[in-house]
């Protein structure tokens, strides 16, 4: 039902003047998709205050509520076809509608309220619709959706999450708004959080790492302090980028969690030296954006100065981490290996194996990430020890990935077993820091179990091959001709 949905929509808003790529397309279904969940949300709160005795106040006055202005019904309950539509519909939603929402930030008791992230939300947010007739119909569809059950809101929020990596695979800021589930999965398995950890995604676009860590933890049976836990005091991220931090806080909500502590701001653009002990978090998963360039006044944030965008994030997460605390970063692969003795990339490695224990690199074939011509590395560490050993291992595929062909949990299955012991095989292997260029700190990946191949014949040899054929072909020609 909601893939019909989703697709019908799309079909309209391509018609419209206002919505000119798959991006206006989230944007635009995410913000009266997020109205309509909220709808059922506070639907399924006010039934639940009635069974224990208790009145549940909605958010919004009754005028801008869902079923007053997007979906007002007759007794029999079909859609009444007087509702508003047309120039009506987009300048109540413009003029009246969004302003009215807008004010929620200001109003809310504190940030860590739905109706603080209703009001940020609205105040980034602009309707791009131009046509109400395109509107009206949009909110008609949205309507027939239901997002009362678990069920329903476990397709809805994988179907969102499919229209994400649309989007982040559409050209316009490419792939910085998705990494691949299976990844993100694998990643949240081994680095294995646990009830109580606070975990932060420094770089966090559309929020698929905090999402997915959400789906690892939420189990049944949680007790009513754990719940709440998980609801306010486990997931952090920030974001720099207005439509990426829009809708990672409205997939978190849509994925259940009612309140994201997501922040809009620059991360780099924060001093390490001013970060304390009450702000580092146990738990860092996160893929900074890589090959981005940065301002020398940003570098000037830093200890180790550099322009390259996921290495100054790198230097923020080590600084984060609290001590004991794990990390599970993506890093474009000739971090392991770029600058001589003395650059930033080398006293970045230096500074990471000095500080932290980088127990597991995860070396990941070209075409994992969609769109991206580069190869990446998973680095996997826990701060506060040096590293003694670093155990490798190399996702090594009988077949090419691409969009066609994407990445799946199967594929990494082997990773996450042998992880565990960090065993030896064929695609894995550890490496001994002491035998380590101790200028360089290189760590290319080089892995020393890859069955040798043929060598490579001599020229000579592969002539005098081409000369044998040619008299065995003359041979067999001649004996066919004396047949003739």
């Amino acid at each position: 039902m909601f893939e019909q949905v989703f697709k019908n929509i799309d079909d309209i808003l391509h018609k419209d003047a206002g919505c000119g790529s798959e991006l206006d397309y989230v944007e635009q279904t995410s913000w009266v998709l997020f109205l309509k969940y909220l709808d059922d949300l506070e639907k399924d709160k006010e039934t639940a205050a009635l069974l224990s005795g208790k009145t549940y106040e909605k958010i919004a006055e009754p005028k801008f509520s869902w079923t007053t202005w997007a979906a007002p019904k007759l007794e029999n309950g079909k859609i009444d076809h007087n509702a508003l539509t047309g120039d009506d519909l987009v300048d109540f939603v413009n003029g009246e509608l969004f302003p009215y929402l807008k004010k929620f930030k200001t109003d809310a008791v504190s940030a860590d309220t739905i109706e603080y992230k209703v009001g940020e939300i609205f105040s980034e947010l602009k309707n791009r619709i131009q046509s109400g007739y395109n509107l009206r119909e949009v909110a008609n569809l949205i309507d027939e959706l239901r997002f009362r059950t678990h069920a329903e809101k476990h397709e809805m929020s994988h179907l969102y999450e499919g229209k994400i990596k649309n989007m982040g695979n559409a050209g316009r800021n490419g792939g910085e708004y998705y990494t691949p589930r299976p990844l993100i999965k694998t990643i949240v398995k081994v680095v294995n959080p646990k009830i109580g950890d606070t975990i932060y995604d420094g770089a966090v676009g559309s929020a698929g790492f905090l999402v997915e860590a959400f789906e690892y933890l939420n189990k049944k049976g949680l007790s009513t302090t754990e719940v709440e836990t998980l609801q306010k005091k486990t997931f952090y991220g920030k974001e720099k980028k207005s439509l990426a931090y829009i809708i990672g806080i409205m997939n978190m909500i849509l994925h259940g969690v009612e309140a994201p502590n997501i922040i809009h701001t620059n991360t780099l653009a924060e001093n390490l030296a001013d970060i304390q002990e009450k702000d580092r978090y146990k738990i860092i998963l996160a893929n900074p954006p890589f090959g981005g360039k940065e301002r020398a006044e940003v570098q000037q944030n830093f200890p180790i100065k550099t322009g390259e965008t996921a290495s100054l994030f790198l230097q923020h997460f080590i600084k984060i981490l609290k001590a004991g605390g794990q990390a599970g970063i993506v890093i474009k692969n000739t971090f392991l290996s770029n600058g001589a003795a003395g650059s930033a990339d080398a006293s970045l490695r230096k500074e990471l194996l000095e500080n932290c224990n980088l127990h597991t690199v995860l070396d990941l074939p070209g075409g994992t990430f969609t769109g991206a011509g580069v190869k990446t590395v998973v680095l996997f560490f826990e701060k506060g020890k040096k590293t003694q050993k670093t155990w490798f291992y190399q996702l090594n595929l009988d077949r090419n990935l691409g969009k066609t062909n994407p990445l799946n949990e199967k594929d990494l299955a082997e990773f996450v077993k042998l992880q565990k012991t960090q065993a030896e095989s064929e695609n894995s292997w550890t490496v001994n820091i002491k035998d380590i260029d101790q200028t360089t700190f290189d760590l290319s990946v080089k892995n020393p179990n890859t069955p040798e191949e043929e060598p490579l014949r001599k020229p000579k040899e592969i002539l005098k091959n081409i000369a044998d054929l040619d008299k065995e072909s003359a041979t067999i020609l001649n004996s066919i001709s004396e047949m003739l």
